[in-house]
């Protein structure tokens, strides 16, 4: 008998078999019943005996041995998916997911073999059409289990940053009112701006993990489009980036008219990245230049610094969440607080805004990045 004819007279045995394995992955399987150990069994074998029917070519089926078929089984994938997705939903890991697989790999060749009589070439070819199915329904099951698992982590992130701002507003109107209402000497005075300063640094991070995590889900960064003019808006960045940094000394230069629609608020959240990112990754004296020149379209802002050259191989990564670039200072001010995200998340605000982004670093010129902003986008 053939294998796909095999699977279709015999699915519900081997569908048993696979429930009596899944019962054995605890603690998830302990209080699942049989219709969710059996899941979508069924479904991916019957979908699998219908593939394995499919003709095929010798180069197809190569094809499909290296991955690179785009001639795939909807059914078998959609089942699969679907097994991933509620196997995570359930409290499987993901190694005990494929374990399913391998269980059910084996269980219908086991099963099958002792049915052949007597096994001709034909059977190894039927052999080989299984296990490129059920390496598709794995891979695609693995696919929609590890989306499942991102999903879960940034909805965890999105609740964790929201819920962090509470208490850090809390912190900062306390040492708000001690300052007004309370009379303190030097020393706890250092200690409020301390406080203060610490409260901004944990509300920057709070605001770059949501902003990080609305783009994960989807939902891209929401811009409210108004007139601004950039050079003033540098300048508004420049001065509080430096605050509390007296070796900090920035130049910023103007050219041309450089109004134009952009989000006010997302603008600045790009400012103060890029110069919070200058000053982290720069030399230690803090020499930062910036310059804003706009033609009849658009306006280029570029922001330079001096210090320790970003590498060929950190530059391609340079824009991806939660990479630190390899370069910074640990000594400079503010790097330990560092997500990871300053970089991504200007790179989101750039193309919220149909704008462009580029870096250029040697150790002779120094680092640049370019921002280009059309004015009415």
């Amino acid at each position: 008998m053939r294998l796909s004819e095999f699977i279709v007279q015999n699915v519900d045995r081997i569908v048993d078999e696979w429930e009596q394995f899944a019962a054995t992955i605890t603690p998830a399987a302990e209080n699942m019943d049989s219709i969710e150990l059996r899941d979508h069994a069924k479904a991916i074998l019957i979908a699998a005996s219908r593939d394995m029917n499919t003709a095929q070519t010798a180069s197809e089926q190569q094809a499909k041995a290296e991955g690179e078929s785009l001639e795939k089984t909807p059914s078998l994938d959609r089942a699969s998916a679907s097994h991933g997705e509620l196997r995570h939903a359930v409290g499987f890991d993901l190694v005990q997911m494929t374990s399913e697989f391998r269980h059910l790999r084996a269980c219908v060749i086991r099963l099958w073999v002792k049915s052949v009589d007597s096994p001709a070439h034909i059977h190894l070819q039927d052999m080989i059409r299984f296990n490129e199915a059920i390496d598709e329904a794995l891979a695609e099951s693995t696919a929609a289990y590890a989306e499942q698992v991102n999903r879960s982590r940034d909805i965890f992130l999105a609740i964790l940053g929201h819920d962090l701002r509470a208490p850090l507003q809390a912190v900062s109107m306390s040492t708000e009112m001690l300052e007004r209402k309370a009379k303190l000497d030097a020393n706890a005075l250092n200690y409020v701006a301390a406080i203060k300063n610490g409260a901004r640094h944990m509300g920057a991070m709070v605001s770059d993990l949501l902003e990080f995590v609305r783009s994960r889900l989807g939902t891209g960064l929401p811009i409210e489009r108004r007139v601004m003019n950039l050079g003033n808006a540098c300048q508004s960045a420049l001065e509080e980036a430096c605050a509390g940094q007296p070796d900090c000394t920035p130049t910023l230069r103007v050219e041309g008219d450089v109004e134009g629609l952009w989000d006010p608020s997302r603008i600045s959240q790009l400012l103060q990245n890029l110069i919070g990112n200058a000053l982290q990754h720069g030399a230690r004296q803090g020499e930062i230049s910036l310059s804003v020149a706009g033609s009849a379209d658009a306006v280029t802002l570029r922001v330079h610094n001096r210090g320790i050259p970003i590498t060929e191989d950190a530059v391609g990564t340079l824009f991806d969440p939660l990479v630190r670039s390899p370069s910074e200072d640990p000594s400079l001010p503010g790097t330990s607080t560092s997500l990871g995200l300053g970089l991504f998340i200007v790179k989101e605000v750039v193309d919220a805004h149909h704008g462009q982004i580029d870096v250029t670093s040697t150790q002779a010129e120094g680092t640049t990045f370019t921002v280009v902003l059309p004015k009415n986008a």
